[in-house]
């Protein structure tokens, strides 16, 4: 996944930080560059800020309704291949689908917006007086479009494939419904890489080059997708664990499983936190607070004292 580094700040908006990739500045080059139904090249670029502007407001849908879940943001990074809000909602099943389905909903926003473009080309007769903005809402409205069909596919990570993780959440728990949805994006790309085989006229011509950014976001998808199915399988070895009696979240109130799962900042390694009463036994350094592995949020170790039960 992109991250901030090799990337530059753009602007910083409701507190959310944008920063661009500067192998964004390649893929512009090379988008705009390619021939277009324009007369000018400044059409193209002006199409592929397009694109970028609306691939923005999708990920500033995620970032804010992660916020109304009381869920923690941070930046928003555009790269070639699209964009990243990097969010951490609650563990839970409702407001993972919240965040998630905010990101796609601004783009169904857009399709009526988009469309009454299309039809007001169509009724002012764009095509002939003004053809390359004709060309553009056009353009515009299939860019939307597009992105929203492609971004609700059940592929994991893709947000249709994170959003069938949080329905599932809901009846299978948080490993399992993680492993069907990963097991079920691997059918859908497998289908899709086996139409891409059987199409021999594509990979004959020289459409491959002219269409390499489909062939590289499946690489990626695909690559994420065995991440996604390898954080499943350790999701329901952790399940199987041990739980530890008399320590509970603060916030949740699960019982934290018992091993060596969390990680010091300084040395690196692994420890029990609760057992060694948040002193890492390899290097010495001492925490005072820690995150549950169920919820995800943060406090105080003492606060993660079990309150005492009462037989009445």
């Amino acid at each position: 996944m992109p991250t901030r580094r090799g990337a530059f700040r753009l602007f910083r908006l409701f507190g959310i930080t944008v920063y661009i990739h500067w192998a964004w500045f390649f893929a512009f080059i090379y988008l705009t560059s390619r021939p277009r139904e324009y007369t000018s090249y400044g059409w193209n670029a002006l199409e592929v800020l397009s694109l970028f502007l609306i691939v923005l407001t999708h990920e500033f849908g995620h970032q804010l309704a992660c916020r109304q879940v009381g869920g923690a943001t941070s930046d928003i990074v555009l790269w070639p291949l699209g964009g990243v809000a990097y969010v951490l909602p609650p563990q839970r099943p409702g407001a993972q689908l919240w965040s998630i389905a905010a990101g796609p909903l601004v783009n169904v926003i857009l399709i009526p917006l988009t469309a009454a473009l299309v039809s007001l080309s169509s009724h002012l007769n764009w095509n002939e007086t003004y053809p390359n903005l004709n060309q553009f809402v056009h353009v515009v409205f299939l860019i939307n479009l597009v992105l929203l069909v492609f971004n609700l596919m059940p592929i994991y990570p893709l947000d249709g494939g994170q959003i069938l993780r949080s329905l599932l959440w809901f009846f299978l728990g948080r490993a399992n419904s993680l492993m069907a949805t990963t097991v079920t994006g691997f059918a859908v790309l497998a289908v899709l890489i086996g139409l891409a085989i059987t199409e021999r006229s594509y990979w004959m011509s020289d459409q491959l080059t002219d269409n390499l950014w489909p062939v590289l976001m499946l690489a990626f998808i695909l690559m994420n997708c065995w991440t996604g199915f390898r954080q499943a399988r350790a999701l329901v070895a952790r399940e199987k664990l041990p739980r530890r009696s008399g320590v509970a979240c603060p916030h949740c109130h699960a019982n934290p499983v018992q091993g060596d799962l969390w990680r010091c900042g300084h040395c690196g390694k692994g420890f029990d936190i609760f057992s060694s009463r948040g002193q890492c036994p390899h290097c010495g350094t001492q925490f005072n607070a820690t995150q549950c592995l169920e919820c995800g949020r943060a406090s105080a170790i003492a606060q993660w004292e079990a309150p005492p039960t009462v037989d009445i």
